[in-house]
């Protein structure tokens, strides 16, 4: 039996160390396919006039590595493209506004919520989004009837769910 003892921790940890070694590697090619893909991007568009997919692209690569300055740049240009659709007006419009709301900008994030609301007025995500902003500018009130438009969309949206409860618990309206 002692000797059992040391062949399984050395098991155990072989285990260990295949699983994090395969999570590295992971990440290591989706870094380097996202980096490829923005000096890809990067160098076409600096060429040539791309499209508001190549644009709205760039800016998504632009807000994941936190470059919102530059993100906020590439979805504008997205929105002047004329091959758009109604839908990806509104996503555009929605990543334009969590570009601005992650600089704090919040009266602008709302703005570019609100446009993507007008684009596809179901579309969940930007009425979770317009609730967070208006919750950071301290207007529970807005904050509370997005969500529950949302619930209203989508009865089981864990966030809305979440966020919704907690106006209700903290600011009940007096009468």
């Amino acid at each position: 039996m002692n000797t059992d003892l040391p062949i399984l921790y050395i098991g155990l940890l072989l285990v260990i160390l295949v699983a994090a070694g395969w999570a590295v590697l992971r990440q290591i090619l989706q870094t380097r396919k996202v980096e490829n893909s923005l000096e890809r991007l990067q160098s076409k568009l600096a060429k040539e006039k791309g499209t508001a997919q190549e644009y709205f692209e760039l800016g998504s690569i632009y807000l994941t590595k936190r470059i919102y300055a530059q993100a906020i740049v590439q979805f504008k240009k997205a929105l002047k493209e004329n091959d758009i659709s109604i839908e990806e007006t509104a996503l555009i419009y929605n990543a334009l506004g969590f570009a601005y709301f992650s600089q704090e900008q919040y009266d602008l994030a709302i703005r570019q919520y609100k446009d993507s609301l007008k684009a596809n007025p179901n579309y969940v995500t930007a009425l979770n989004n317009i609730g967070h902003a208006y919750e950071r500018k301290q207007l529970m009130a807005q904050a509370l009837e997005a969500y529950e438009q949302v619930l209203i969309l989508e009865p089981d949206n864990s966030t809305a769910k979440r966020r919704a409860e907690s106006l209700r618990k903290r600011f009940v309206p007096t009468v």
